[in-house]
């Protein structure tokens, strides 16, 4: 029990010093998962709104297929982007395999059936009541898709929150296709299963409480942005 008692003190200790090496791999794992989880929603969101609104054939299959895909195992994701970066890859030339932007299109297409089924499962259940509002205003799809997006904004919010701590949590797809280099992409989740494989208990400690904060504070801004107690 000691052994624990005295890893948080050394947590503590790390993060009061302001220990460069444990501020880098926060930075970087931040500007990880909150770039994907950007890019992902720019495209997600308009798409997932428009197709929950849209009738077309195959929607049950489609929506069946897309679920599926929002519980697809981070590893995976990490294995067929390492395929398809590594040097006899068809994307290979880019030579990016192990360096934060291929954390980042990982990262990305992890999230991105979550944003997208997410944002289409509410689309579907509420935005045929919007679409009509905004038909009656002579609205295109366009605006359409806009008027929605201004009218459950607070519901998308959520579902790009829960994106982002899934990014930010995920460990498998980093650690192939960045490799957990120190000093380039070494991130939060790796670390810790790094330190704690090591017996580095007090940095991995550290970490962890990082992690715990940040989830908790984009948790907090969500319910204070929704007026809840």
């Amino acid at each position: 029990m000691g052994y624990i008692l005295d890893g948080f003190k050394e947590a503590g200790k790390l993060l009061i010093s302001l220990d460069r090496e444990v501020y880098r791999i926060i930075i970087l794992s931040l500007f990880v998962s909150t770039t994907s989880t950007v890019l992902s929603s720019i495209v997600s969101i308009p798409l997932g709104i428009y197709l929950g609104i849209k009738d077309f054939k195959g929607k049950h299959a489609f929506s069946r297929m897309l679920y599926t895909l929002m519980s697809t195992p981070s590893v995976i994701v990490g294995l067929v982007v390492a395929i398809i970066l590594s040097r006899r890859g068809p994307l290979g030339f880019l030579d990016i395999l192990y360096t934060p932007t291929a954390m980042i299109i990982a990262q990305t297409i992890l999230v991105t059936p979550l944003i997208l089924g997410l944002t289409y499962s509410l689309s579907k259940n509420r935005g045929k009541a919007i679409e009509k509002i905004g038909k009656t205003l002579g609205g295109d799809k366009l605006d359409i898709i806009v008027l929605i997006i201004r009218e459950l904004k607070t519901e998308i919010l959520v579902d790009v929150a829960t994106a982002f701590s899934r990014a930010i949590s995920e460990v498998g797809a980093v650690m192939i296709v960045g490799g957990n280099i120190k000093g380039h992409t070494r991130v939060i989740t790796t670390t810790i299963s790094m330190m704690n494989s090591m017996g580095d208990y007090p940095m991995a400690i550290a970490l962890g409480i990082v992690l715990l904060t940040i989830s908790f504070g984009v948790n907090s801004i969500i319910y204070s942005y929704q007026g809840e107690d």
